[in-house]
């Protein structure tokens, strides 16, 4: 009886191992799966609309961000910098897809150009379009409303 439940135990620990590995990979990291061209965020998805959320700052609590995206492919971003008087910013242009259709990049200059576009949310990317990574990099989500 006692090798049944220790059987038991060990099967219960190492699907619960491999559940947890499975929702670390569903995280904001892009999938390694190959692209559906007939199905990707571009075409899929309503990512129309406003998104916003409190992205980190390096001199500050954080900045209040918000980018709308409009079918016209233009956009607007406001920044707000949190506990700063001075720390509001407006910025808009136009914006394009990739070749795989689930990134965006803004004609911008002042504010970080990459976002993945995902059911709801845009996940900001680093400078050259690759996932930030590290302890905030899940700080870098806006919701969309």
């Amino acid at each position: 009886m006692k090798k049944i439940f220790y059987v038991f135990t060990i099967a219960a620990f190492v699907f619960g191992l491999c559940a947890c590995g499975a929702s670390d990979q569903a995280s904001n990291q892009p999938s390694s799966q190959p692209v559906d061209a007939a199905h990707n965020s571009e075409n899929s998805l309503d990512w129309a609309g406003v998104y916003a959320g409190v992205i980190p700052a390096a001199s500050g609590p954080g900045i209040n961000a918000t980018i709308t995206l409009r079918n016209d492919l233009t956009y607007e971003v406001q920044y707000q910098y949190i506990d700063r008087p001075d720390g509001d910013f407006t910025f808009a242009g136009n914006f394009r897809w990739n070749d795989a259709g689930n990134t965006i990049t803004l004609d911008a200059t002042n504010v970080p150009p990459h976002y993945r576009v995902v059911e709801g949310r845009l996940i900001q990317l680093d400078m050259e379009g690759n996932p930030i990574t590290g302890a905030l990099a899940d700080e870098y989500v806006l919701t969309k409303r």
